[in-house]
């Protein structure tokens, strides 16, 4: 049985290597055909089977690091836009996806679903920002293959002080609430992004990274 290739895209940004651990335990305690490797080559995104994005740190920081690999947008473009392969945006990676971001100046994002990313708005002015630590998940969207196996307000770990806010509320599959409601997973089509830490969500996030590498958009 041949193996697939899962990309964990090095761009300068994200805790690569938990995410790539988080993945080989799905991968070894399911008994899944793929392999993980964490690449900033275009050429290995043009082969890939499944693509994961991370990122930590500002927004615009992060569109640069993208930017600055060589041949990498046009790659992914190919890959997630034209040819449909499974995407996953993680953290800042899912807050990529979107039209604008807006953390230190406008910056322009992917532009893959219709959005932009602001500074996280809260009603209680007790709470908090930067949102840090497990919250409720709340499904939108509960007949979607990456929620398979997890239940209504399963708790996953946030680390952000932005957020993902959705031209159409059909691309928000999932929510949490802050001090108010916000986006905890964007999708459209092939494309996914989690706001939270999967790979920092124990059993819940070994779930849904399964669900992830078994799903058929």
């Amino acid at each position: 049985m041949s193996e697939e290739n899962i990309v964990i895209i090095d761009y300068g940004s994200g805790n690569l290597r938990s995410a790539a651990k988080a993945f080989e335990h799905v991968i070894a305690d399911q008994g899944l055909a793929f392999d993980v490797l964490v690449s900033d080559s275009a050429k290995d995104v043009e082969k890939a089977g499944h693509i994961v994005l991370p990122g930590q740190g500002a927004f615009g920081d992060c569109m640069a690091g993208l930017r600055s690999v060589d041949g990498m947008i046009s790659a992914l473009e190919d890959a997630v836009l034209n040819n449909k392969k499974p995407f996953l945006g993680i953290c800042v990676g899912m807050q990529l996806l979107a039209d604008k971001g807006y953390e230190g100046g406008e910056t322009d994002g992917l532009g893959w679903i219709k959005g932009a990313v602001r500074s996280l708005k809260v009603e209680d002015e007790s709470l908090k920002i930067p949102h840090m630590g497990w919250n409720e998940l709340h499904l939108n969207k509960h007949g979607h293959g990456l929620f398979n196996g997890i239940k209504e307000k399963e708790h996953f770990y946030f680390v952000h002080s932005f957020e993902f806010v959705c031209h159409d509320e059909d691309d928000c599959l999932a929510s949490f609430d802050y001090g108010g409601k916000h986006s905890a997973i964007v999708g459209k089509n092939n494309i996914l992004g989690v706001q939270f830490h999967p790979e920092k969500s124990h059993d819940a996030g070994l779930a849904l990274l399964t669900n992830f590498l078994n799903w058929q958009s």
